[in-house]
Formats: C-alpha cells, sequence, structure tokens
C-alpha cells in the first residue's frame, strides 16, 4: 500500500493518529499543497479527487477521504479497534465522529477557506472553484464557538466523546480543536472539561504523528 500525505493539512493528520494508535506502518507519498501537486497529471492520474488523504492498495485500488481510509484500515487491521468493540459502541463511535465532521471540520473549513487570501476562488476543495464569502468565515468562526461550547458539555460526564473509549471520534475533534488554531480559535480557559480531555489526548504518542 501507499499513503498519500501532506504534513501541513489537518485531514491526512486524522489518518496518521489513526495508523500510529494502531500501530500500523505504510511508504508514504508527501504532495504538497500550498504548490498545487494535488492538481498536477501525475497525481490525478492516481487519485479520483484532487485531495489529500489518499491511500492506494497493492492492487492499485484507491480509497479517498479520511472516514473510508480509516474504516478500510480498522477492518484490515482490526487490533486496538477505534470504531467500537461492541455494535452499540461502533454506532455511538460513527455517531460522535459525524458530529465533529460536520460542527467540527466543516466549521473551521468554512472560517478558514473563506478569509485565506491564498485560498481566493478555491473556498472549497475538489476540482471546482467556488468563490470566498466573506459571511461564511465570520459564521465558521462562530460555528467553532459553539463547537468547542458543545464539545465542553458533551465531555463533563465522560472520559472521552464515547464514555472511557478512546476512538477515532476522538482523533477527529483533536485535530480539529488544533486546525481551530489556525483561524485565531482556542479553548477557552473557563472550558475545564474540554482542556482536561485535549491535555490529555494531545499527550499521547500517536498526537505527534
Amino acid at each position: 500500500m501507499k499513503f498519500y500525505d501532506c504534513t501541513t493539512a489537518p485531514s491526512p493528520r486524522r489518518v496518521r493518529v489513526f495508523m500510529a494508535e494502531k500501530g500500523i506502518e505504510i511508504d508514504t507519498i508527501q504532495i504538497d499543497l500550498l504548490k498545487g501537486e494535488q492538481f498536477s497529471e501525475t497525481y490525478q492520474k492516481i487519485s479520483p479527487l484532487p485531495e489529500v488523504p489518499l491511500l492506494v492498495l497493492d492492487d492499485g485500488t484507491t480509497i479517498t477521504q479520511v472516514n473510508s481510509i480509516c474504516r478500510y484500515l480498522e477492518e484490515t487491521f482490526p487490533e486496538n479497534p477505534l470504531h467500537g468493540r461492541t455494535p452499540v459502541e461502533r454506532a455511538q463511535v460513527d455517531s460522535a465522529n459525524n458530529w465533529v465532521q460536520i460542527n467540527g471540520f466543516a466549521a473551521g473549513a468554512e472560517a478558514f477557506r473563506n478569509s485565506t487570501p491564498g485560498f481566493k476562488n478555491r473556498a472549497m476543495p475538489g476540482h471546482h472553484n467556488y468563490s470566498q464569502i466573506p459571511e461564511l468565515a465570520e459564521r465558521g468562526l462562530q460555528r467553532i464557538d459553539n463547537f468547542f461550547s458543545d464539545l465542553e458539555a458533551r465531555l463533563e460526564s465522560s472520559e472521552y466523546l464515547v464514555d472511557d473509549y478512546f476512538s477515532v471520534a476522538d482523533i477527529s475533534a483533536l485535530v480539529c480543536v488544533d486546525f481551530a488554531k489556525w483561524v485565531k480559535k482556542r479553548v477557552p480557559e473557563d472550558h475545564k472539561n474540554l482542556l482536561r480531555w485535549y491535555d490529555q489526548v494531545s499527550h499521547r504518542p500517536s498526537a505527534k504523528a
């Protein structure tokens, strides 16, 4: 297998942390997003999307999108499961992970892509160009504040996003909290539960991946 990565981007980092937690090592190729290498003819011959991460299997099959790549790796390397250990837990993890994607990552992307000069006419990832909308950047910042508040409430009664079980949802939330720093959003000092959780998960060895 080959893993196409960009060390500066948040989405492939989620996969790197996931692989580190499970002890998976895969040959990695760096794609420089700032230089636009994802749009090169060479890369687009491999990937159906001009994005990272991308996982290419030994038979040439390509898997795009973070959640799909992690799901494949979970089933291929089942030891130390991160998507849940029981049917109920798997459903809870999927729900939590989806919630982080919609309310955290989408908010951060909304704020970042609609306010960063380097993303002019690139407000959405993918093949198509979209103009920046400043109002969406402002809304994204508000959504990040709400995401932090909701995480604070959620973590009041549990160690991780799903009870006492560290899962892929915690990986997603960790990277999302770090991604929010790109738009100068940090966890407020009065969010004690969220700060406790963040300190705990960010000190796991995998967080450095």
